[in-house]
């Protein structure tokens, strides 16, 4: 798995060596929510808050594979990362718990993007390992927003940052290591149904 558009893929949904990326967005919104709950001694704000965040990523998933998209998957992408960064930005503000489904509502673009970004230059017969990366490169990145939130438990200020963070490094990666464009007519349940097997909960 050398191909720097794969490669790619890997680091922006990671952050791996860095602890940034966008699993290590979902990571730190985990501890942060548990944190917000102590902040307004609510305790149920530690479960309603992740709740929000997978509906907004539900709701995402059936307004984008609803309809095919056409065009290069890889400014997808980007796009998609831009507005993943700009949804978590209200959250340092300390808002209320649905403001969580914002940054949640453009999780699914990201991922299924980034399973068509992984797919198309993978070797031959090599695509299986390629997605297994991919999985792996999330889950790292959970675990490394997890350990650096959990941390910044007692700073809510803090806590509420580091999401935004962890998709600020994922859309820096995106742009600087920009990859080739790749137009593509396929639909876009085509992705949704090749990340389902492997797909994973926030919380």
């Amino acid at each position: 798995m050398t191909s720097s558009t794969v490669v790619l893929s890997f680091v922006c949904l990671t952050g791996t060596g860095t602890g940034t990326g966008t699993g290590f967005a979902i990571g730190a919104m985990n501890v942060w929510s548990i944190s917000m709950a102590e902040h307004h001694e609510q305790d149920m704000l530690s479960g309603i808050i992740p709740a929000a965040f997978s509906t907004g990523s539900f709701l995402d998933g059936l307004i984008y594979g609803s309809r095919t998209w056409k065009g290069a998957t890889a400014d997808r992408l980007i796009t998609a990362g831009a507005v993943f960064l700009a949804g978590w930005r209200p959250l340092v503000a300390l808002p209320g718990p649905l403001a969580a489904t914002l940054p949640g509502a453009f999780l699914t673009s990201v991922v299924a993007c980034a399973y068509v970004t992984t797919d198309a230059p993978a070797p031959a017969g090599r695509t299986g390992e390629a997605y297994a990366w991919l999985i792996l490169s999330i889950g790292v990145g959970q675990s490394a927003g997890t350990a650096l939130a959990g941390g910044l438990a007692e700073q809510p200020l803090a806590s509420a940052a580091l999401p935004a963070a962890g998709a600020a490094f994922a859309l820096a990666v995106l742009l600087v290591a920009r990859p080739t464009p790749q137009p593509t007519s396929r639909p876009a349940q085509d992705a949704l149904l090749r990340a389902k097997s492997h797909y994973f909960q926030p919380f």
